[in-house]
């Protein structure tokens, strides 16, 4: 159906087009005068020159790119549509790609790592065999890359925003208890600070503006960070909210909370720092001493017992 579509649509553009340059572009005479008719039609038309000074990819790629993505969403099923919209959300974007180029990006790897693979096998005289085992290797490799870089993003992201939490609840508490509002304090830190929390932060502020309530703007957040102790703050900022109790004393105690929350964090890795360390000692270590203290008492009991 949709290649039927396409095909009607080019012989209707072609027949359109022919038409217009029968009538106003002469049939006979010279190259000349049909090349300066076609200039007489296009003068002073700055579409034209609009539509060229864009980059390839708007002109070419992305109309191209837009059409196979959309046969490829056809294609999925909705709930691994949902995932890869979800999981783009959570990394805060990934290369600028929406769910549809996501997908689109997979299926051009489905196709060309395993044919570059099976070429590759194929010029070095590799049994078919194990063509085949190399090709289902490489589009393996392409289902699973595009998902690894994503969570990839999608835990640092996390661990951003966990580091940036503190630093961000101490301004809005001051902020806070300098005078403004809630409102004006999240304002304040999209202007002072930057990073993921801050976007999000950001888009909360925004969507606040646009008439969502505050506390489902904030849950919202919690939801789509995913992160334990942000969550927290946001189910506390909606608890403060519904019950009425001042949102400063919520954050000078969230502030100090999470404050002690990072340096417990902090000591719970300097804790489980000497466990770490034990493997390269026992496997770097260890033998370069070993060698260095018991080599020479081999060489000479080597020696002796060859005198």
């Amino acid at each position: 159906m949709l290649i039927a579509i396409i095909a009607l649509t080019f012989i209707t553009a072609f027949v359109f087009l022919y038409l217009v340059l029968h009538i106003f572009i002469p049939l006979t005479g010279p190259v000349e005068m049909r090349l300066k008719a076609l200039d007489s039609m296009v003068t002073g038309r700055t579409d034209i020159d609009d539509e060229l000074a864009k980059p390839f990819r708007q002109r070419i790629l992305a109309p191209l790119s837009g059409d196979m993505a959309t046969v490829l969403t056809k294609l999925t099923p909705k709930a691994v549509r949902a995932n890869i919209e979800q999981k783009l959300i959570r990394a805060g974007g990934f290369a600028k790609l929406t769910s549809d180029e996501f997908l689109l990006v997979m299926g051009f790897l489905a196709l060309a790592l395993p044919v570059s693979a099976g070429t590759l096998g194929v010029l070095a005289g590799t049994a078919s065999s194990k063509v085949i085992g190399l090709m289902l290797m490489a589009f393996l490799v392409s289902q699973l890359l595009p998902f690894l870089l994503l969570n990839c993003k999608i835990a640092k992201r996390k661990v951003s925003i966990q580091k940036d939490l503190p630093d961000v609840l101490d301004l809005l508490t001051v902020s806070v208890e300098a005078g403004l509002g809630f409102d004006g304090a999240l304002a304040k830190l999209a202007e002072k600070m930057k990073g993921a929390l801050v976007d999000e932060f950001n888009r909360v502020l925004q969507e606040i503006r646009m008439g969502i309530a505050r506390r489902e703007a904030l849950v919202a957040m919690g939801t789509r960070c995913e992160v334990p102790d942000l969550s927290l703050f946001t189910t506390s900022l909606v608890q403060a909210d519904q019950l009425g109790v001042s949102i400063g004393n919520v954050l000078r105690v969230q502030s100090a909370s999470m404050r002690q929350k990072r340096r417990q964090r902090a000591e719970e890795q300097a804790m489980k720092a000497p466990i770490k360390m034990l493997l390269p000692l026992v496997l770097f270590i260890f033998p370069s001493l070993f060698v260095v203290l018991l080599g020479p008492a081999v060489i000479l009991m080597f020696n002796s017992f060859l005198e």
